[in-house]
């Protein structure tokens, strides 16, 4: 074998699987995407700039990680896409050198009420396991620690056919363990309905004695069926019921009756509601509804599993004296410590993978939630690294990660944290894509693409791609700010009065007391977990007017728009109605002048089964969503469908002055425009808009509400660093109102323009809880004794 060195000093020939290096973007059009042509470098890290509504999502989101996700789908069988979600291909010319996409976006987890930190991740079930083997007494399989699992018990016979003539009969018992605690059904609360609510007694049923939302007398499925189920006296006041009749009307097991020859199942009214509004997520349902299960329905902690969801069996099985709701009870920073003390060979590749997810939930800042907290009461941020934790260990490598802002929610303090993970996904080998808006994330970005000019229509353009330093000398909205440095007020309002917060305990509070001020802007701020959301949300007094504005997602189909969430379309559809002498109901694509070929969508949908339905513009009303004769009536020179495609700006001019002048439809209208939101159609579907859209949509319907006290959840989430400076406007303007405006926010300048400060912490968890600073922001700058004023004193140069 020859051992002759190489001589020759030219490299080789570079390789033609290294010549795919780069993701190429040709003629995309997706939303408001105008013909958006880039090359996006693999393998490094990309952040996507622009002010919100530029269209960064249309691009990331609805482009990219859509048609790799399209194509992946695409390579299973036809039986198998046939249970699967079909995928449009985006409007995009060419597509090229895609990979895996791994999307980590801002979609709360499942508001189910049964569904936690720990069974949104694999902490539950490794720990059920666990405590399946090591657990004393042995009480069974992982199934007997599960809340999700009921215990059943199952005796019968069968016939066995032997053939030629031949049966035997076979007795068999079934018998499963579950975990689940029996009085709250794993759900850890219990509910007490209040009967005065859902029905008053002095009436009989066929006098519509029943007071339950959506009810209708003529419904087969609701009243009807009670009132002509043979079971009751439909004329007999509900009061003179007898004792038997009672114990039917609110608790018989399902029966079948005949209504008008109709097979229908009837069931007592107590858990009909159960079943109907109680099962679900109250956050999810309607606001109506909503209303009417907090004042008919009382939740308290169930006494029998103490709120574990656990059934005393699953509680009485100990490892080290602590059972598997003591564990799961635990702030998770602790339960990993904890498990660090186990030590058994018998399950230590368990135990091994167990600590690996519990280090990860610390390593990504939500060291201070607990395995047991409802997934439903996560916000957006928190969410997000939840589901960051599954790739932090993947042994994945030359995939794209898509994050939608991975740093809202995040202190200061805590971004550098997350900027560490990012590049630590990158420098595995993968493809980073962040949509952001965070100096302090931008900043480290490998490649920018900026977004823009405007929003909406006036964005879908690139402004600039490059470095972060040829951003920073750009003449982009996004080059210009992102020096900005907000200065510290040199004078503040005084307040008028102060809500008393005593003793507060939600949460990991300790005992907080503190005087929030009115009349001022006031700003909570702290580390991610110091307490701040159960301050605000979870101790100040009721009936204090309070108009709160969390993070809780617009919850509305494609039919829904900004016209119909804000109530806009009311005054609009009686101010057409008016004027030509027909019913309101006419103006409304959703009711009687819908187009009939389309029923008021403006498009066509033609479901292909397993492949990607078709919408097509509908061919009787163009896209127009009314009947022809619908737009014969004119209002101000216009029919509804143009007033419809008007952007916000343009209709509040035309519904300001004129033989058009409505001032309900006005006041909405400004509002919307002081929110920012101007560049909007008053048609476009709610499912188009961004994240920061979204909650400023929010914010403009609540500025109509009466409240005194306007408690605002992180406003400037999803905001440029342009659009920062209009919602500080706002909030000035609000307070100059009368009104009183606190605010839970991490960003500094909001923290730097407020009129007082109040800081929660020292740390997350168990180590917060506490007021560690009270005063002005200069006094916060000056004394720097927090991790607050260490970094605003960093932000505004002192």
């Amino acid at each position: 074998m020859s051992t002759a060195k190489r001589t020759d000093p030219q490299s080789p020939a570079p390789h033609a699987a290294d010549s795919h290096d780069l993701i190429r973007v040709h003629g995309a059009r997706v939303n408001n995407l105008k013909d958006v042509s880039i090359e996006i470098p693999k393998r490094r890290l990309t952040v996507f700039t622009g002010v919100s509504g530029s269209g960064k999502s249309s691009l990331v989101f609805g482009t990219i990680a859509a048609e790799s996700q399209r194509l992946i789908n695409e390579t299973y069988s036809a039986f198998v896409q046939g249970f699967m979600p079909t995928l449009a291909r985006p409007e995009v010319d060419v597509l090229d050198g895609l990979t895996t996409v791994i999307t980590v976006d801002q979609q709360r987890l499942g508001a189910d009420p049964r569904s936690t930190v720990g069974t949104a991740t694999d902490a539950n079930a490794m720990l059920r396991i666990l405590f399946s083997r090591l657990g004393k007494p042995h009480i069974g399989s992982p199934q007997a620690f599960s809340f999700n699992v009921a215990s059943v018990q199952a005796s019968g016979a069968f016939k066995v056919d032997r053939g030629a003539d031949r049966t035997r009969t076979v007795k068999r018992t079934f018998t499963r363990t579950g975990g689940m605690c029996t009085r709250c059904e794993g759900r850890g609360t219990v509910s007490d309905i209040d009967l005065t609510q859902l029905y008053d007694d002095s009436k009989s049923l066929s006098e519509g004695a029943f007071t339950i939302p959506g009810w209708k007398s003529d419904s087969f499925w609701t009243v009807r069926v009670y009132a002509e189920s043979g079971l009751l006296d439909p004329d007999k006041p509900i009061r003179k019921f007898t004792k038997r009749e009672m114990q039917d009307f609110l608790y018989r097991e399902p029966t079948k009756v005949k209504v008008e020859g109709v097979n229908l199942t009837y069931e007592g009214l107590i858990p009909k509601i159960q079943k109907s509004f109680l099962s679900k997520d109250k956050e999810a349902l309607q606001p109506h509804i909503r209303e009417f299960v907090e004042r008919a329905v009382t939740f308290t902690t169930c006494p029998e599993c103490d709120g574990s969801r656990l059934s005393a069996e699953a509680r009485s099985s100990k490892i080290a004296k602590l059972s598997i709701a003591d564990a799961c009870a635990m702030q998770i920073s602790d339960l990993a410590e904890w498990v660090r003390g186990l030590d058994d060979p018998s399950v230590a590749p368990l135990l091994a993978a167990l600590q690996r997810t519990l280090d990860s939930f610390v390593e990504i800042g939500l060291g201070y939630l607990s395995l047991d907290r409802p997934s439903g009461t996560l916000s957006g941020g928190e969410a997000q690294r939840v589901k960051m934790i599954r790739h932090l260990g993947s042994s994945l490598t030359d995939v794209t990660y898509v994050f939608d802002e991975p740093t809202i929610g995040l202190h200061p303090h805590d971004i550098q944290r997350m900027n560490g993970l990012l590049l630590r996904l990158r420098d595995k080998g993968n493809t980073v894509l962040v949509v952001e808006h965070k100096p302090q994330t931008i900043a480290i970005a490998d490649h920018v693409v900026d977004l823009g000019p405007g929003a909406g229509t006036a964005g879908g353009t690139v402004c600039f791609e490059g470095t972060v330093e040829g951003l920073r000398a750009g003449d982009t909205v996004t080059g210009r700010h992102l020096d900005d440095r907000a200065a510290v007020k040199k004078t503040v309002r005084k307040p008028t009065g102060a809500l008393e917060v005593r003793g507060a305990s939600a949460h990991n509070l300790q005992g907080v007391d503190v005087d929030i001020p009115l009349g001022v802007l006031t700003v909570i701020t702290g580390v991610a977990g110091s307490g701040k959301s159960s301050l605000v949300h979870g101790s100040i007094p009721a009936g204090a007017e309070v108009v709160s504005v969390d993070q809780g997602a617009i919850r509305g189909s494609r039919r829904s728009n900004p016209a119909t969430y804000t109530g806009l379309l009311d005054p609009i559809r009686k101010a057409f109605a008016k004027a030509n002498g027909v019913k309101p109901a006419l103006f409304s694509p959703n009711s009687g002048g819908a187009c009939p070929t389309c029923n008021g969508a403006g498009v066509i949908y033609t479901d292909l089964a397993m492949m990607a339905g078709v919408a097509t513009t509908c061919e009787e009303c163009e896209g127009r969503r009314f009947q022809a004769s619908v737009l014969d009536h004119h209002f101000g020179g216009r029919d509804i469908s143009e007033v419809l495609s008007m952007s916000v700006t343009e209709a509040e001019e035309f519904f300001g002055a004129g033989e058009a002048r409505t001032p309900a439809a006005h006041r909405i209208l400004e509002r919307l425009v002081d929110v920012g939101l101007g560049y909007l159609s008053l048609g476009q579907p709610l499912t188009t808009l961004s994240g920061g859209e979204r909650q400023r949509l929010k914010l403009a319907t609540h500025m109509a509400d009466k409240g005194g006290v306007y408690v605002l959840d992180e406003p400037t989430t999803g905001l440029h660093l342009a659009d920062v400076e209009q919602l500080l406007g706002l909030l000035d303007r609000l307070v100059d109102s009368g009104k009183s405006v606190v605010v839970v926010e991490h960003h500094q300048a909001v923290m730097a323009h407020a009129d007082w400060i109040i800081d929660l912490g020292p740390g997350a968890g168990h180590d917060g809880g506490r007021i560690v600073f009270e005063g002005t922001p200069a006094d916060l700058v000056a004394a720097r004794s927090t991790l607050t004023g260490e970094h605003l004193a960093a932000y505004v140069g002192s």
